[in-house]
């Protein structure tokens, strides 16, 4: 049995994720960091062959909605997961 919550904000929230899981360029930036670990946007750039401005406004809309943290490191931002919920449905996603 499910446990959830009925609340219009609950379903907001994630009517919101799954918002920004369903454009491609951020779908695979959310899958490559689940399977791969933390990374910056470099690496990002040269792994979805993606400018990385445009890499860039996708994080950010990852970063507003809370599926994903940056933490600096001296000159580097490095990105993760923040959001196990997510992790869950990427693995559900690419079994």
């Amino acid at each position: 049995m499910y446990n959830y919550q009925s609340s219009p904000e609950f379903f907001q929230k994630n009517a919101e994720i799954l918002k920004a899981l369903a454009h491609p360029v951020r779908l695979c930036i959310v899958k490559r960091l689940c399977h791969d670990g933390p990374t910056n946007v470099t690496d990002m750039h040269n792994c979805l062959e993606q400018p990385q401005s445009t890499i860039s406004q996708h994080i950010a809309k990852l970063r507003s909605v809370g599926i994903i943290k940056g933490e600096r490191q001296g000159v580097e931002i490095i990105y993760s997961i923040s959001n196990n919920e997510v992790k869950r449905i990427i693995d559900i996603l690419f079994r």
